[in-house]
């Protein structure tokens, strides 16, 4: 496999998967976030002819890379939707509460940060885009040229947990009086001139991601995703996530803790009547090993959590 496309934690996702189709046929998984497809292959060397996988990506440069990798694989169906359209698409092919596992792999691709023309990188100069479906939405130059203020200092704290939001959001807007922020090397510039070079990243780190997860509306859809694929899975199937920054994994962590709440104490119940939580074997966060972070980077800030979903929970009507 390209170095480039390397899946991150492929043994630890596996495992945390397998669980949910051992002894069943046919099976039906979903890649909700195909990308180039390295955990799709994944998948699919454990599937026999009659399993499917069904695989999401928003992104038509990933469709299109995923249709010519798979386009003699019968296993496959292919659909370009941001994977917030999970419960959509699921029902119109009668899978809903019928899928056996679900994985979930929230970074940005290699190819999306290697390709200059996408303007997500700040190594790379090139139009300030970020949109992982270049097609739908505002691209990072349109949001940055009529996002107030308070808006833009926002979204550089709360999704870049950017310590200088403030300083930075007032640079852009007095930039953009004078002439457009139009390319991904003015704005890095922008801001590596008024911060100085951080302990092994580049000061625009943070800024870049923040504007990333706000044009692509990453919270919003993960928050919306989290739920509709607990609706998807088929008692007892399994969902996996892997995030890369504190905030998906948050969502993702408080997600399944929910299903720890209890009723309250004051209300006496019998244990019969007591509701079943959605989730059961909640499994700790899972980190690369040294190894594998050697061999591909990219995997050092991943975090992989995943749960099984209780076979008595039923979901309110």
């Amino acid at each position: 496999m390209n170095a480039h496309h390397q899946p991150v934690l492929p043994n630890e996702t596996l495992a945390a998967l397998q669980p949910a189709w051992q002894s069943r046929s046919p099976r039906r998984l979903v890649d909700a976030t195909g990308g180039r497809g390295g955990h799709s292959a994944l998948l699919l060397a454990q599937l026999a002819i009659d399993d499917r996988l069904c695989i999401f990506d928003r992104d038509p440069a990933a469709i299109q890379s995923l249709g010519e990798r798979f386009a003699n694989d019968p296993r496959v169906d292919l659909v370009q939707a941001p994977f917030d359209a999970l419960a959509q698409v699921l029902e119109t092919r009668g899978w809903l509460g019928r899928v056996d596992a679900i994985l979930a792999d929230l970074g940005v691709s290699s190819p999306q940060l290697d390709e200059a023309k996408r303007g997500f990188s700040f190594l790379r100069d090139g139009p300030l885009d970020m949109r992982m479906d270049p097609e739908q939405g505002q691209s990072a130059a349109d949001w940055l040229a009529q996002a107030e203020f308070p808006e833009l200092r926002r979204v550089l704290h709360e999704y870049g947990e950017e310590r200088a939001a403030t300083r930075i959001a007032r640079a852009i807007i007095a930039r953009r009086q004078t002439a457009p922020l139009l390319r991904t090397r003015e704005l890095a510039e922008l801001i590596a001139d008024l911060l100085p070079p951080g302990k092994g990243i580049h000061p625009a780190t943070r800024s870049f991601q923040a504007i990333r997860i706000q044009i692509n509306d990453e919270l919003g859809q993960l928050q919306r995703f989290l739920p509709q694929a607990l609706a998807a899975l088929r008692p007892g199937g399994r969902l996996a996530i892997i995030s890369f920054h504190s905030l998906e994994d948050r969502l993702v962590k408080r997600f399944f803790r929910a299903a720890e709440e209890r009723p309250d104490p004051r209300v006496p119940l019998r244990a019969t009547e007591l509701p079943a939580q959605p989730w059961i074997e909640i499994s700790p966060a899972i980190r690369a090993q040294e190894e594998e972070i050697v061999n591909n980077p990219r995997a050092r800030s991943a975090v992989l959590r995943a749960a099984s979903k209780n076979p008595e929970y039923r979901h309110a009507s």
